[in-house]
């Protein structure tokens, strides 16, 4: 949640005399219309927000949308940072436009499963020099037991004031990951694994895996580890080499002399491969109940579990010759 709605205004004000909330007309906003920035404090209750728009002349009043904010939970997901709004508009209209993305300027998007290094490289294209944002990746507060922001940096879309630092976008990420629930479940673990482990497993789920297939993976991984089987992920390998999609892991790959490459060493790589979103850490901290050691994607939406390996070994056949047969490209 970006932003929690003010509690100090009750539901029964809001829905009580709703005729009379002086509020502008929906209406068709024409291209050349006068707009302003506004720039919305990280934290703004509702009701802040309302103000804000109340004062640079958006809306007609602050009641107007605030009333509308409660109603309407997708105003939830209005981020911090600056938003282009037309002046004199409804309410209705204005939270349409907060939740525009094309109406934020220097719109920062960090996608799930990104690296670190594909983040640094997003800030640099919004103006940040490499030097400040390296710095700013070595000043990080980061959570104890973490030496490294990889896997901290929480996946979503960010807008900043104008003159924020790389610094301060940087450790925006990591207070979003802390705010998180399953975020907060995996620092606060004290079960088998530590926060970092858990966030590791988090991070491979999510490179390895579909959506749908996530606690699966998770389970798969949990499993190996308690058994001291290795690994075996190519996520792994594709972090070390720095490259996506359905690629083919060469036997010279897994040959591969890191930290990070689990099929030459066993158990976990020293610090995530990339920054989970909330479903893989999900997956992670609740997963599927299974006996899975193996699994593996024969074709496009077709990913199998499997405890046995001769089966897998079947379906890795199937996998192979799907692939010549070009399912994968």
């Amino acid at each position: 949640m970006v932003f929690v709605l003010a509690l100090t205004y009750s539901l029964h004000q809001i829905r009580s005399n709703t005729s009379t909330t002086p509020d502008f007309a929906t209406r068709v906003i024409g291209v050349n219309e006068p707009e302003v920035v506004v720039d919305i404090a990280s934290g703004a209750t509702g009701y802040e927000v309302a103000e804000l728009l109340f004062k640079n002349k958006v809306t007609k009043s602050v009641s107007a949308y605030f009333k509308v904010a409660v109603a309407d939970r997708n105003s939830e997901k209005v981020s911090p940072g600056s938003h282009r709004l037309t002046l004199s508009i409804s309410a209705a209209q204005a939270l349409e436009q907060l939740l525009d993305p094309t109406r934020i300027p220097n719109l920062i998007k960090v996608f799930e499963g990104a690296w670190s290094q594909e983040i640094v490289d997003s800030l640099l294209i919004y103006g940040f020099k490499k030097v400040e944002v390296l710095q700013a990746l070595d000043s990080l507060i980061l959570p104890s037991g973490f030496s490294n922001p990889e896997g901290l940096l929480f996946p979503a879309q960010y807008s900043f004031p104008r003159q924020t630092s790389a610094l301060q976008v940087l450790q925006a990420m990591v207070n979003r990951f802390r705010s998180e629930k399953f975020g907060q479940d995996i620092l606060n673990a004290s079960g088998t694994y530590t926060p970092l482990q858990l966030l590791t497993i988090a991070s491979i789920v999510q490179a390895e895996g579909d959506t749908a297939d996530f606690s699966k993976v998770a389970r798969v991984i949990l499993n190996r580890l308690e058994i001291s089987m290795p690994l075996q992920m190519d996520s792994t390998v594709h972090y070390i080499k720095k490259v996506r999609g359905q690629i083919f892991l060469s036997t010279s790959s897994t040959l591969i002399d890191s930290l990070y490459n689990t099929y030459k060493r066993y158990g976990l790589p020293p610090t995530p491969i990339g920054n989970p979103g909330v479903r893989a850490m999900e997956a992670t901290i609740n997963p599927a109940v299974g006996d899975w050691l193996y699994f593996i994607t024969v074709a496009p939406g077709d990913t199998r579990f499997t405890a046995s390996h001769d089966e897998f070994l079947s379906w890795k056949f199937l996998y192979q010759k799907n692939r010549k047969a070009g399912a994968f490209d």
